[in-house]
């Protein structure tokens, strides 16, 4: 993106911009008064398998978190594919289905300058996409973009939607989804902007991977759901301590989990909710799910 835009190519693009954030935020609040209340037994709970003992064969590790009470999984990129269908395989046999694949971004940002860097990202997330439909899964978790001292907003704005534009027929392919994801990479930083940000694709094979304890930093969880509202394909579990500044169990940070759920209730969400903490023992995996089960009913 050019650092030098012309007068009118800024009013153009300012008057577009600020007909589309009007028209995400009526959108978006509208959501709450327009309530669709849906049983909490419809969605699921899953952790990630790095937060089983990694000393366990997979097999085992599965067969750990459905006693443990989880209905799924979520794993990681495997460039052997083979290997990933038969991972996918024992998650199913074990009753905790691979439902999405964490592929990240962070070091291969779709915002970056270097034609190079981007090249590896898209080789990444085509390994992504591809292992997660060797897994079963329907998703694939994106880190979009970074801003930082020489990529700036803007850029990586227009840039990380540029990038990952020609990816999206490879997910339509598959049928799987790239859902974007909310964390501390200093963008996307309002529930109006991320909604605004998936709309401008215009494709339902690009949507949000909302993460709950992300957000409260400088937000609310609620308000984002309702903003976000059917955008969000998947969750993250967290939990955070605006005192603390840091991340704590879930129910002892400022989560209103109460709220949280309602708003889930209200959009209409049935999908997974993963855990992303650390990992544990049998007895801490059995108290996570319980914790999760009363915070929120899953």
């Amino acid at each position: 993106m050019d650092s030098r835009v012309d007068r009118r190519a800024f009013l153009t693009y300012g008057a577009a911009a600020t007909a589309a954030a009007a028209a995400t935020l009526a959108a978006g609040c509208a959501t709450h008064g327009a309530a669709l209340k849906v049983s909490p037994g419809r969605r699921s709970k899953a952790v990630q398998l790095g937060m089983l003992p990694k000393d366990l064969p997979n097999e085992e590790k599965f067969a750990l978190a459905k006693a443990c009470g989880f209905q799924g999984m979520e794993a990681y990129p495997m460039g052997d594919l083979e290997a990933a269908r038969q991972l996918g395989e024992q998650a199913r046999q074990a009753g905790v289905p691979i439902h999405s694949i964490c592929a990240g971004g962070w070091k291969t940002p779709f915002s970056d300058p270097d034609p190079a860097v981007i090249e590896q990202g898209h080789q990444a997330m085509e390994t992504a996409l591809r292992s997660a439909k060797a897994m079963g899964a329907n998703a694939v978790l994106l880190v979009p973009a970074v801003v930082n001292a020489k990529v700036r907003y803007c850029a990586a704005y227009e840039r990380s939607q540029a990038n990952i534009r020609p990816l999206l027929p490879l997910a339509e392919e598959l049928g799987v989804v790239i859902a974007v994801e909310n964390v501390w990479n200093n963008f996307l930083l309002s529930p109006i902007e991320f909604a605004r940000y998936v709309d401008e694709f215009r494709s339902p094979w690009l949507r949000a991977y909302f993460d709950v304890g992300n957000v409260v930093k400088f937000g609310w969880p609620q308000d984002w759901i309702r903003t976000l509202g059917h955008r969000i394909v998947k969750v993250h579990l967290k939990d955070y301590s605006r005192k603390e500044h840091r991340f704590t169990p879930l129910g002892e940070g400022d989560v209103d989990w109460a709220e949280v759920t309602r708003a889930f209730d209200e959009i209409g969400y049935q999908g997974y909710m993963t855990t992303e903490l650390a990992g544990g023992d049998e007895a801490y995996l059995r108290g996570l799910s319980e914790t999760i089960k009363a915070l929120t009913g899953v």
